[in-house]
């Protein structure tokens, strides 16, 4: 193919433009929903996701299509004006330069030629909404506003004008309870994107510098990954023991376990197998257990989990292997022995309800008796909706093997010294 050939036509004016166009570079969760009944378009994004430049071209298109009357609300005017309008991705830096709009300083307004105008407006005066109508309106870092409850209300009830009025809000989620309540309305619909996806628009090792120093953390999943972290009320654990928990090296330990949680049932509609390696050291109120791995993963067949419990068992130098054996009882004994027969395995029988025995765990967690050597994500996100009303369904195995773990490492006798296999 003659590239040279097939682009000549294409004047440096033209590929401005072409770069100018968000519909040339734009990723899927920055395009408002296709549903065509969403009354909100609620974008959780992390730092950098492009989050302002999703708002700032949804309004460009809507002005595009003949919307004449807009609102535009940020955390301060000074926000609005800064970021939304005059900065890098703001109303007045976005698609073609004929197209755009000016700002009128004294009046906080945009005007186009086309005759469309968007008020500025702050959420720290939810009042300033009052009497003002709009057939459309972006609200900017909604999670981060004053009084966002407030605000949202007089902002919805504004918005009066045009055959279908609607809002867009682009915001790093925080656990707040506006936030909360808003992603679970009828007519919300959400999209989401982590920093990662935008990083080609982002200073080289930006990305790099952040995981190193907030990846696995709430802080990081909330701010990078753009997800929204919450204790939902009842959780057996707290984000913030989670993270008070976290630790950056690990001493010496006297005993190291595997912990294995099989499914009910192999293949491909199996629960997850919950597979967590700890280990501890000290004696009586010193002593202190280490989190060492979550290797969980699913669906699993038996060969396949017991090839990991035997994987890690080695790479940790363990000293045993505790595994739940109420599903299974011997069999799960036979499927561990068959990846390695030289696995020490004891075999554990649950007499009572899963949060009962959760809970002396737990209580080692508010003690500040047990250290997370490094993030892990999925089994802490299970911690920390395990026992409230509304946690997500299915088999919390994760945390049924740091159960296991952590009694047998804690809670029982300390048992006996750790012996390498050679």
């Amino acid at each position: 193919m003659d590239l040279k050939k097939n682009f000549a036509p294409l004047t440096l004016e033209m590929l401005r433009e072409a770069r100018a166009d968000f519909l040339l570079e734009t990723a899927d969760a920055q395009f408002a929903p296709p549903d065509p009944d969403w009354l909100i378009w609620l974008f959780l994004g992390g730092r950098g996701a492009g989050k302002t430049r999703a708002g700032a071209e949804w309004v460009r298109l809507q002005v595009a299509a003949g919307v004449g009357r807009i609102a535009l609300v940020g955390p301060t005017f000074n926000d609005v004006r800064e970021v939304m309008i005059e900065g890098p991705s703001g109303l007045m830096a976005v698609g073609p330069a004929s197209e755009r709009p000016r700002y009128e300083a004294t009046r906080k307004r945009l005007v186009w030629e086309s005759g469309a105008v968007a008020y500025a407006f702050s959420a720290e005066d939810p009042d300033g909404l009052r009497g003002p109508q709009f057939e459309r309106a972006w609200g900017d870092e909604f999670a981060a506003w004053a009084k966002p409850q407030a605000t949202l209300d007089m902002l919805r009830m504004g918005l009066r004008l045009g055959d279908r009025p609607r809002l867009m809000l682009s915001t790093t989620p925080r656990p707040i309870p506006a936030l909360k309540a808003l992603v679970k309305a009828k007519g919300v619909v959400t999209t989401h994107q982590p920093t990662e996806a935008n990083a080609r628009n982002l200073a080289p090792g930006f990305l790099a510098a952040m995981q190193a120093a907030y990846g696995g953390s709430t802080l990081g999943r909330q701010e990078i990954e753009g997800l929204l972290i919450d204790d939902p009320p009842g959780a057996l654990w707290t984000r913030s023991q989670v993270e008070g928990a976290r630790c950056d090296s690990v001493p010496e330990l006297d005993r190291i376990v595997v912990a294995v949680d099989p499914p009910a049932t192999g293949g491909p509609r199996s629960d997850e197998c919950g597979i967590v390696v700890a280990g501890a050291c000290g004696e009586g109120v010193q002593r202190r257990g280490y989190v060492l791995a979550d290797l969980s993963f699913g669906p699993a067949l038996p060969a396949d989990w017991a090839a990991r419990v035997a994987n890690g068992f080695e790479q940790y130098e363990a000293d045993a292997v505790i595994a739940e054996a109420n599903q299974g009882g011997e069999m799960v004994r036979s499927v561990l022995k068959a990846a390695d027969a030289g696995l020490p395995v004891t075999l554990v029988r649950a007499s009572r309800g899963k949060q009962t025995r959760a809970e002396p765990v737990a209580a080692l967690y508010a003690a500040g008796r047990v250290r997370h050597a490094g993030g892990f994500a999925a089994l802490e996100d299970q911690m920390c909706a395990f026992g409230a009303p509304d946690a997500p369904g299915g088999s919390p195995d994760r945390v049924d093997a740091l159960v296991w773990a952590l009694s047998a490492l804690m809670l029982g006798a300390k048992g006996a010294p750790r012996l390498r296999r050679l």
